[in-house]
């Protein structure tokens, strides 16, 4: 019987680890999207049929355990142990969820609970993205609401509220389906409750303004691939190089290498400086390189995007801000520093920016640049738009992943900057996936796969408009916590007058038949 091995802990919490891992299948590479409105039910029931609250709190964990480590399962090469270490600890922020869905679900639900759990449910899970979104516990690698990518009325919502507005409308409707499923005497809340999002989505649909086009950017895309070997950083610039060259004539506004793609300091190898200016020269564009060095100027390395014109460098430079935890630095390097000996752990810290920056590369056409796994954080490419940036840039490199989903996962996260912030966003790596999506979302042109060794051109039109998302920021993260203190102090008012906060009524003694008091010792 199920109920047999679910009253084992050991079963119980491995049916939780898988459950939890159920929604990777809605991210790239398998895309299926459409999975992600029906991925959390297993974990739902599981988490409702507890039969304590504190084994719905080992649910939670459990799920949000085997959620972490299937989204990210490529990080393993280089992470090893500490992949689980890491999902072991961030997966106690699923717990509160666990125990959540048993209070609201558990037993025999009324309508007035179940119409509860499908707003407390959702911004319960609003706050676990946004927690782990910070920068120093990974950043937000896997939000639910990033598998609607190529989904074009999702990416309409996304303009909105951004990718939080999907994760919580996907959390929803996850909740009244497995209402549905479980509770079949509360349908009429359950459908209630989808009818209630259908409608609220298609509201949005209708009211929020579509980015018009007013013009359009030629933006090339150079995507060395693979280089090893002795030398490395030599022979890469020596392929970049000729790839430009044929660029030539094609009459582009912006070339843009990847991430890494000089690996020295221009200001120590100003003969590299001036080959790069001769090659701007060359194809009448400024190009946007990306140094990984030791800076000249600055004590420690930096990954810099800095653009190049004919006469040279502009003056224009990006340093990185959001570092990526061991792959760019080790927290607590004293303590952790042994992570070097596991793993592809970074054996020096990176330096850390201090602000974004909008560059201007003529014409009229100013660009946001981002670096690596900063084009997961909505709220940077939502302050480069309101900065004024007409086009963001995402440079990356995935190369360590060559043969697992991160190249395509990263690439898709930019459709849904773009849609947020009505602005084209294009995607330029070293080995792949390189993408263009313009100001809605939608794919230009082709991706460029891990296997291509090429310089292309997207024709990437241009919009500056105002989405709501811009306008108003994560006003879908501000809406989930005031729904979560409604709910504390919904709970802490109960919990105060049951322990006498306010006297409780009378009720009258009860009498015996022969008329007098009832004394219950007797």
């Amino acid at each position: 019987m199920p109920s047999d091995w679910l009253a084992s802990r050991w079963w119980r919490g491995a049916a939780a680890m898988v459950a939890g891992a159920l929604p990777m299948l809605a991210f790239p590479a398998p895309s299926w999207w459409w999975f992600a409105y029906v991925a959390l039910i297993p974990w739902i029931l599981l988490a409702r049929s507890a039969p304590t609250g504190r084994r719905a709190l080992y649910d939670g964990w459990c799920g949000g355990f085997g959620f972490l480590v299937a989204v990210h399962h490529w990080l393993l090469p280089s992470l090893h142990v500490f992949l689980f270490v890491i999902a072991a600890l961030l997966g106690l922020l699923w717990a509160p969820w666990g125990w959540l869905v048993r209070r609201f679900l558990g037993g025999r639900p009324s309508p007035k609970r179940i119409g509860a759990a499908l707003f407390v449910l959702p911004s319960a899970w609003l706050m676990v993205e946004l927690v782990r979104s910070w920068q120093g516990l990974g950043g937000p690698w896997g939000l639910l609401g990033s598998s609607q990518w190529q989904v074009a009325p999702a990416l309409r919502l996304a303009s909105v509220g951004g990718v939080w507005l999907l994760s919580f409308l996907i959390v929803a409707v996850n909740v009244a389906l497995a209402v549905l499923v479980a509770v079949r005497a509360a349908r009429v809340p359950a459908v209630a409750g989808l009818a209630t999002a259908a409608v609220a989505t298609s509201a949005a649909w209708v009211w929020s303004p579509r980015p018009e086009i007013d013009g359009r950017a030629r933006i090339a895309v150079v995507q060395p691939g693979i280089v090893g070997g002795r030398d490395s950083a030599t022979k890469r610039f020596a392929l970049e190089e000729r790839l430009t060259r044929e660029l030539a004539g094609q009459h582009v506004s912006l070339i843009v290498w990847g991430e890494s793609s000089v690996g020295y300091d221009l200001a120590r190898r100003p003969d590299l400086a001036a080959r790069i200016a001769a090659l701007s020269r060359q194809t009448h564009a400024d190009i946007l390189v990306n140094v990984d060095a030791r800076r000249s100027d600055l004590p420690g390395i930096y990954k810099s995007s800095v653009l190049i014109g004919p006469h040279g460098p502009t003056g224009d430079r990006y340093d990185k801000m959001r570092l990526v935890p061991f792959g760019e630095y080790i927290p607590l390097r004293s303590v952790l520093g042994w992570a070097t000996s596991v793993g592809k752990a970074a054996e020096v810290n990176r330096r850390r920016g201090t602000e974004q920056v909008v560059m201007n590369v003529g014409n009229g056409l100013r660009i946001g640049p981002m670096i690596c796994f900063e084009s997961a954080f909505p709220d940077m490419s939502r302050h480069l738009a309101k900065d004024g940036a007409d086009l963001l840039i995402a440079q990356s490199s995935t190369s360590t992943f060559q043969h697992s989903w991160a190249p395509e996962q990263h690439a898709s996260l930019a459709a849904l900057r773009a849609a947020e912030t009505g602005r084209p966003m294009v995607h330029a790596t070293l080995t792949g996936v390189s993408a263009a999506y313009g100001p809605s979302g939608e794919r230009v042109g082709s991706w460029l796969g891990t296997g291509r060794s090429t310089a292309v051109v997207y024709d990437v039109p241009l919009s500056h408009g105002v989405t709501p998302y811009v306008r108003y920021g994560d006003w879908p993260v501000h809406a989930a916590l005031l729904i979560l203190v409604g709910l504390c102090a919904t709970e802490g008012v109960r919990a105060f007058r049951g322990r006498g906060g306010a006297p409780a009524p009378r009720s009258p003694r009860a009498r015996t038949v022969h008329g007098s008091p009832a004394r219950p010792e007797r």
